[in-house]
């Protein structure tokens, strides 16, 4: 019940605003020119306006009789027609136009311009802003892939060279949170993670943190990617169509009312099933290792699509409305001829993602906006292991997670003055998670089932301080109450940015962050072994609340084309679970709880010319993990440590054409070694005191822009990728897996990175 209170106070802080001064004198306008507006203003308040002719020219409006104080008459005028006034003193006003004023702001909370590259921002509250329309080059990418540009940043690696396999500052890979436009997402990548689910050429902008995450954003204790797609109405029909050696796709975003109401909608989907290029060929080989899709005698057909649609609605300039959806699909079938047994393997998969989102933004006053949200994530997982002999099933192995996943939300910023702002908000989510393993031959088996839920509610506030001068702030509290675990979670989070010298700053950063969703490797293995996470809720006990406390402070310099990062953190994580599978212990197979101590130190380095920009990065990290029941309950380092990655790059551009040649090199893996002793038994030497080769590659990316006529509006843009150009075959991970023979009850399986692969790039703008 106070809960409710609470969220009622929140949502209704902007009508009390109102309230609190009486007004003056009675206005009304009829479709009566601004100029003409501003003149009866003057006389009625007195006071005197000062602005540029061209700034309101031919505009009109209407206000409804009501009576007004000053403010509330220029508060309104301020939205209908997209300026700023801004008090010289008590008599003297100054017209601005609003989206100046945006721009400005923006570069007022932008530390770092062209972080890495050219559409990429470092904020004063060590948040990182990605545009992907802006975004230049990046080595071994003709497309801007949202999720693989953000491992360019110093700190986060991809152990399994994917994508979407993100490690944060040590972090585990369900430990970030993806949004996309409001709506969790679990289903992330194409090609089991080789290439992002989310369509750059729709994506407005990409929120990435990885410390001193605003309060705003629960639920995952390592890093936050919050992508979110236009919310402008069009003025005119724009088009965009393009394909590579992977995926075709198409974008359209049409004005279907003036000045009130448009629609954005993309489409992408591979052709592999029409026709396969050595690209999708290299990737599927990658990803299949040691699987019988790697089988010369199998056959199978795999696709991925997305689809993307909104709707931006405005029927006033003080509210917006938006409608978004989006659809993830991948589809395996395939079928292995075990011809020398005289049976038939099928495995077929089907992952989706949907998701569906409803925000309404109001802007009360120049000073006071807020913002509420609804929306529904809907994940389903799919998988069957099918035994065919002479055309009778004889067994088949069913796994399926589902996760319904939804929410409201609703949050008030309050511009205090220049230098203050505070924000407030409430949050509620309910997170059904359910998945269930079932074997099917002569009789059925449930192997194993779980379904929980959880509601959760979450109050949260940040308050920002800005004064370039001398120091910048921001703070912050989230409190989360889960009311089936009857659990209470307090968050701060801090950001500090102190000046030193000139172009020198401090930062320092904190934060406590709580996680109730995790990824558990299931313990039956199948002949695919590509789909074997599910995710599940925690029950508080066997699965407990995940806690995360994270602090850093470093140095950042930024002059005349030179810039410098330097950070060094240390987080302490609490509540992981661990699953043996049998191999330390036979008969252990159960799961451990533990917590990890992570350190680590991360540098950036830049120096941009003219038409050159070069760039050095390299991270360091220590990952200790300690379990209950495991190595006598000591440390032992983690199996997703890089303890070392060095990247550089070097980009040229001139006019339209850019190229950028980049490298990167990551010290190998640790791996637990098996040995057998003279009775033939296996034993090993501690856990992950070994370590696989180094990795290194050598990327290189080329694009061109072009108009197809000197007078027309039709543009092009072609390009050029070469991944891994000395063909360099480097070990990625070593696991183990059982075996029926009786000499060698444990195979080793190791997997290599991606060979020399090439890609294209074609697309056309209207």
């Amino acid at each position: 019940m106070r809960l409710r209170f609470l969220f009622l106070f929140i949502w209704f802080i902007p009508f009390a605003v109102f309230s609190q001064e009486k007004a003056v004198f009675s206005i009304e306008f009829s479709e009566e020119k601004v100029t003409t507006v501003l003149v009866f203003i003057e006389k009625t308040y007195n006071v005197k306006f000062s602005y540029k002719d061209n700034l309101i020219e031919d505009k009109k409006i209407s206000l409804k009789a009501k009576k007004r104080t000053l403010q509330e008459v220029l508060d309104e005028l301020s939205i209908l027609i997209e300026v700023d006034f801004e008090k010289l003193d008590n008599r003297y006003i100054f017209l601005r136009k609003i989206s100046l004023i945006e721009e400005e702001q923006h570069l007022k909370e932008v530390v770092v311009n062209g972080y890495l590259a050219k559409g990429i921002y470092k904020n004063k509250n060590a948040s990182f802003k990605i545009t992907p329309k802006k975004l230049e080059i990046l080595a071994g990418l003709t497309e801007p892939d949202i999720i693989e540009s953000i491992q360019q940043f110093p700190g986060v690696v991809s152990p399994n060279e994917t994508a979407t396999g993100l490690v944060v500052r040590g972090g585990l890979l369900d430990q970030n949170r993806i949004i996309w436009d409001g709506i969790n997402m679990y289903h992330n990548g194409h090609l089991f993670g080789m290439i992002s689910a989310f369509n750059p050429n729709i994506t407005e902008k990409v929120m990435f943190y990885n410390k001193g995450t605003n309060p705003r954003f629960g639920e995952r204790v390592s890093s936050v990617v919050d992508i979110s797609t236009s919310n402008k109405v069009v003025q005119k029909i724009e088009a965009e169509v393009g394909i590579n050696a992977i995926n075709f796709d198409a974008y359209l975003s049409i004005p279907i009312i003036k000045d009130k109401l448009s629609m954005q909608v993309s489409y992408r989907r591979s052709y592999e099933d029409k026709f396969e290029t050595s690209t999708f060929k290299n990737l599927e080989e990658k990803v299949f290792q040691h699987t019988t899709i790697d089988e010369v005698t199998s056959d199978e057909e795999f696709k991925f699509k997305d689809y993307n649609f909104k709707l931006n609605f405005q029927p006033n300039k003080k509210n917006s409305f938006f409608l978004s959806t989006i659809h993830i699909d991948n589809d395996l079938d395939h079928f292995f001829d075990d011809s020398a047994n005289g049976k038939l393997n099928e495995n077929i998969l089907d992952a989706e993602n949907d998701g569906y989102s409803v925000s309404w933004k109001k802007k009360w006053s120049t000073k006071i906006s807020h913002q509420s949200q609804a929306f529904l994530s809907k994940y389903s997982l799919n998988y069957n292991f099918i035994v065919t002999d002479n055309s009778i099933q004889i067994s088949d192995l069913e796994k399926k997670n589902n996760i319904y996943d939804s929410g409201l939300s609703s949050e008030v910023n309050i511009n205090i003055n220049k230098k203050d702002n505070l924000s407030l908000g409430y949050q509620f989510t309910l997170k059904d998670i359910s998945y269930k393993v079932k074997e099917t031959a002569d009789l059925s088996y449930l192997l194993d089932r779980d379904k929980t839920i959880i509601n959760t509610h979450s109050l949260y506030s940040n308050y920002s301080y800005r004064n370039s001068k001398t120091v910048d702030i921001d703070g912050g509290i989230r409190v989360n109450y889960y009311k089936e675990l009857n659990t209470f979670k307090i968050e701060p989070r801090i950001v500090i940015n102190k000046n030193i010298i000139e172009n020198l700053k401090l930062q320092i950063t904190g934060e406590i962050k709580n996680q109730i969703v995790s990824q558990i490797e299931e313990t039956v293995l199948s002949n695919l072994s590509l789909e074997s996470k599910l995710w599940r809720l925690t029950d508080g006990e066997k699965f407990p609340v995940i806690n995360s406390k994270h602090i850093s402070a470093g140095f950042l310099y930024s002059s005349n084309g030179w810039k410098i990062d330097v950070d060094h953190y240390h987080k302490r994580v609490e509540g992981i679970t661990t699953l043996t599978m049998g191999y330390l212990n036979p008969e252990d197979s159960r799961f451990h709880v533990g917590n990890q101590k992570i350190v680590g130190t991360d540098f950036y380095f830049e120096k941009e010319f003219k038409k050159i920009k070069t760039w050095l990065s390299y991270s360091f990290v220590d990952v200790k993990n300690k379990f209950e029941g495991l190595n006598n309950e000591e440390y032992f380092t983690s199996s997703i440590e890089i303890k070392h990655a060095v990247s550089a790059s070097l980009s040229y551009k001139i006019k339209q054409f850019q190229s950028a040649l980049g490298w990167k090199w990551q010290s190998g893996r640790p791996y637990t070694e098996f040995l057998i002793d003279n009775d033939n038994n296996f034993i090993f030497e501690g856990i992950n005191t070994k370590r696989l080769d180094n990795y290194h590659r050598l990327d290189f990316s080329s694009t061109y822009k072009f108009n197809f006529s000197k007078n027309g509006t039709t543009r092009g843009k072609i390009g050029f990728s070469i991944r891994n150009i000395y063909n360099r075959k480097s070990y990625l991970n070593r696991e183990y897996t059982g075996s029926n023979a009786i000499n060698n009850q444990i195979i080793a399986i190791d997997k290599f990175s991606l060979g020399i692969t090439t890609n294209f790039l074609f697309r056309v703008y209207w």
